[in-house]
């Protein structure tokens, strides 16, 4: 049986990652999860990732991050839209997360932006989650 969110999938192991305190995570890839990461890195929330080869998809292995006492940089990562309730925003409606301390991430006609990217291209999209 395949999996209904993949995007959801993938948070919920960072997020588990991060309260067990594990320095890497790996996981099955997959196109989207690859833009995510690929976000997360550019936007200093993960430490780094590289994607194995295994004959399939290839597998994602993801280097968390964590501040010099120990606290993981990222304190909440939240899906927006599911696939029973989409969310959707225009360009001039892309969310503010904390004060802009947080970033969204977007599913837009351009692939997968930040807010702030697809805020500067004008264009709207799909919330897919936040993160700060």
């Amino acid at each position: 049986m395949g999996m209904t969110d993949p995007i959801a999938d993938l948070l919920t192991r960072i997020r588990n990652a991060l309260q067990a305190r594990h320095v890497r995570l790996s996981l099955p890839a997959s196109r989207i999860k690859r833009e995510i990461v690929r976000i997360l890195k550019e936007e200093s929330y993960v430490e780094d990732y590289r994607i194995e080869e295994d004959g399939k998809s290839g597998i994602l292995v993801i280097q968390l991050r964590y501040l010099e006492d120990g606290t993981p940089v990222i304190l909440g990562l939240d899906r927006v839209s599911k696939p029973g309730l989409r969310v959707y925003c225009g360009k001039g409606e892309i969310p503010l997360i904390r004060g802009g301390m947080g970033t969204c991430v977007l599913s837009t006609s351009k692939g997968i932006l930040t807010g702030t990217d697809s805020a500067k291209q004008g264009l709207g999209g799909e919330v897919l989650f936040r993160v700060y």
